[in-house]
């Protein structure tokens, strides 16, 4: 018989947290044993109505020490600066934890330039970013995970194979769209229906806090990453149109399929990729087309799984020594 790892959810009302559950309930090594919001006094489905007559778990306001006792590891599916108020307490209680937010995915003075004050500086000391294809072996023994944003997580598997031989200080271009679920459930007037219905719009050009996220885990200066995303009316998915200069002697497709050929949920591909083929999965898909010194890199994922949950749960699988895929989807919603 499979030993049982407990784990909890703090965040899960939102559609992270949604697709969290969805994950966990099934999963065949974790046994779900706490979740929790800001509020309690529901239950899972109540929460979540899709899960009528599949979780009735009763979700409870989020309390560190309850939490530590029912529970090995935990995902923080909540906002920054929410989210460190609980990692100090819990790392202190041994726990292992999976971090949704920001909180400490930067070091502390990008930080702090772009979201606020940073109250644990400590346990940014002790973090891993949670990338596998980039920190696997860092991961295994890892007692915090700052899992990466969805924008970064795209861009940055889109042109990791070519840093190598990318021209240095060249610009590097990336055009991403994503789905309003992106944005959360919170309402705002960018989001709401008739702003989005049949519209497009790019938002935060050059100045969206994703940016440093991104030229930090590369290894590049802060002014080399043009980065633009844009909002689409569609719920989940993003595609990001990446443009690098290169060396142009190199051969490409070859440079991608190579770097990625032991890396199960990274898919190579000889035609543009789509946002569909990857929606509700953990897989990248990537395709790479060259013209003389330029690259055009198009790197599609589901924002809510690769982007936030599933990637989330394989770390939590690295981090407990579990094979990494287990209870990770690997079926698109298609058509």
């Amino acid at each position: 018989m499979t030993v049982k790892i407990k784990v909890g959810i703090i965040g899960a009302s939102g559609y992270t947290g949604l697709e969290l559950l969805k994950i966990l309930i099934y999963h065949p090594t974790f046994e779900l044993s706490y979740v929790a919001n800001s509020t309690g006094g529901v239950s899972v489905d109540e929460l979540h109505p899709a899960l009528k007559s599949i979780c009735a778990l009763d979700v409870k306001k989020a309390d560190v020490d309850e939490c530590a006792l029912s529970c090995d590891l935990v995902f923080l599916a909540l906002p920054h600066k929410t989210s460190m108020a609980y990692v100090k307490p819990l790392m202190k209680k041994g726990i292992k934890i999976v971090d949704f937010s920001a909180d400490y995915r930067l070091t502390q003075d990008v930080y702090e330039e772009y979201y606020c004050e940073h109250t644990d500086p400590v346990n940014l000391m002790n973090v891993v970013y949670g990338l596998p294809e980039l920190f696997r072996e860092e991961i295994k023994t890892a007692s915090l995970i700052a899992n990466p944003g969805c924008y970064p997580t795209s861009a940055i598997l889109g042109l990791l194979p070519f840093m190598d031989v990318r021209i240095k200080n060249t610009p590097i271009i990336i055009d991403a769209k994503t789905g309003v679920s992106g944005a959360g459930k919170k309402l705002s007037e960018s989001t709401n229906f008739v702003n989005v219905n049949d519209n497009m719009f790019a938002y935060k050009p050059f100045t969206h806090r994703h940016a440093p996220e991104i030229s930090q885990k590369l290894g590049i200066d802060f002014d080399e990453v043009n980065f633009i995303p844009h909002l689409v009316p569609i719920t989940r998915g993003m595609l990001s149109s990446i443009y690098i200069q290169v060396d142009k002697n190199i051969d490409a497709y070859n440079i991608l399929e190579e770097f990625y050929k032991s890396e199960a949920s990274v898919r190579v591909f000889k035609e543009p990729v789509n946002m569909k083929n990857v929606a509700g999965t953990n897989f990248c898909d990537i395709f790479v087309k060259q013209k003389g010194a330029t690259l055009f890199i198009s790197s599609a994922v589901d924002n809510l799984m690769r982007g936030a949950s599933s990637q989330a749960v394989v770390n939590a699988n690295i981090m407990m020594g579990i094979r990494e895929l287990s209870g990770v989807s690997d079926i698109a919603y298609v058509p």
